[in-house]
């Protein structure tokens, strides 16, 4: 008797339940069913935290497979004027959303820190999906907010689009035997408008290293300064002018003093409004290098003027398939075309099809234009601890990688327990 209760009283319960599950159903609410409604987002960013945005952002489908969404997301950034980032989100609508793209920027300060730009680009994310999730039955879970309204007000910018950058880096470390100090100094003056590009770099670098073995002591130390300087005013969507004048000295490369003058003129088949998207630019210069050395050079000189000619190509292109990066750079001396130097190198990231995904980067140059390089025997510790340039005809490296995801399509859960997603 109590057996048959105990089932009767099972099914009542089932059968409330399902009633109540499709009452759910019906009004709309069913939270499974909103789910699937959902827009079907990919998100390809390399600077996001994509654990917190999961998180602010749970009325979307996250998804793995670019070609499943319904709204891809690319979010490019370069170097800002101010010293900040310029963040630009390029949204492109796909299957329903086909035709429905939006590009939306914001500007980072030099001061931000990494939590003020994170919120920055959560409140863009927000932003520019919300044409999207309006269009979808959880448009009903949305709510939207503002700030108390600003007053207007003149902005009046006191530096004038100047930013200024120190930096002070010390490291040290020893054992038993082996003792190294290195510093690095460095001062940024840095003003861009649309008109001009003024760039004013200061680095210095030393290393001190010492060490003991058996009854021999040995200290050496390695000194770096450069003060490069670029100028660069625009012309047209697609012309630039300027020129660098750089000064230099570094007991590694065997250089007292050396101050490098190099006008140039550069041409971006692409318009530079289109820069974070591609870039197609050439660049070409004629310049004078004087050159004043620590210890007479491999050809017999203490100091000498020459004048000296570079092309520099670059391409760049991001987009949802993928983002490729190619630079080549060719230079030589005017007064002896064999001593010159030819440098290729190249970051390519292709997705190739569903869950599969390759990329190769890698950078090969041919060194034919050592001219500053030290007469005489390098001491063992010089080349070991690469105290001192050597003689080389080329340099090279590089490296390949693979990947491959494959399951769930979507990805909206987020659990950092031990650190892994």
């Amino acid at each position: 008797m109590n057996l048959a209760k105990s089932v009767y009283g099972l099914g009542f319960f089932l059968i409330l339940n399902s009633l109540s599950h499709i009452t759910a159903q019906d009004n709309g609410s069913n939270p499974d069913s909103l789910r699937k409604s959902a827009v079907r987002f990919f998100l390809d960013c390399d600077d996001c935290d994509i654990n917190h945005i999961r998180r602010e952002i749970p009325y979307v489908n996250y998804v793995r497979d670019v070609k499943e969404a319904q709204v891809y997301m690319l979010m490019t950034e370069r170097e800002a004027g101010n010293g900040g980032r310029e963040y630009t989100f390029i949204f492109e609508g796909q299957h329903d959303f086909r035709g429905m793209h939006d590009t939306l920027k914001f500007t980072s300060m030099p001061d931000h820190t990494e939590d003020q730009v994170r919120s920055r680009q959560l409140q863009m994310l927000k932003i520019g999906l919300m044409r999207y999730v309006a269009r979808t039955p959880l448009y009903r879970e949305i709510e939207i907010s503002h700030n108390i309204r600003l007053k207007e007000q003149e902005v009046r910018d006191r530096w004038n689009n100047w930013v200024f950058e120190l930096r002070f880096s010390p490291h040290f470390e020893g054992e038993e035997t082996y003792r190294e100090l290195s510093l690095f100094n460095s001062l940024s003056v840095l003003r861009v408008t649309e008109d001009w590009k003024l760039e004013f770099d200061f680095d210095h670098e030393y290393e001190r290293v010492s060490y003991n073995y058996e009854d021999t002591s040995y200290t050496a130390f390695r000194n770096e300064e450069d003060l490069e300087n670029l100028i660069v005013k625009s012309i047209t969507e697609h012309w630039s002018v300027g020129g660098e004048i750089n000064f230099r000295s570094s007991t590694f490369s065997n250089v007292k003093f050396q101050a490098e003058f190099l006008p140039a003129i550069e041409y971006n088949i692409f318009p530079y409004s289109q820069s974070t998207h591609r870039q197609l630019r050439m660049l070409y210069g004629v310049g004078f290098s004087t050159n004043h050395y620590n210890d007479t050079s491999i050809f017999g000189r203490i100091n000498e003027g020459l004048f000296f000619h570079s092309l520099k190509m670059g391409y760049e292109v991001v987009q949802k398939w993928g983002t490729i990066d190619i630079s080549l750079e060719s230079s030589n001396y005017l007064h002896d075309f064999s001593k010159n130097r030819i440098e290729l190198g190249g970051h390519i990231d292709i997705r190739i099809i569903k869950g599969l995904s390759f990329s190769v980067h890698g950078r090969i140059a041919r060194v034919r234009d050592q001219i500053s390089l030290a007469r005489g025997e390098l001491t063992e510790a010089e080349i070991l601890l690469r105290l001192q340039e050597m003689a080389t005809g080329y340099y090279y490296g590089g490296g390949i990688g693979i990947s491959y995801t494959f399951g769930s399509i979507y990805n909206n859960i987020v659990n950092p327990r031990f650190g892994h997603y």
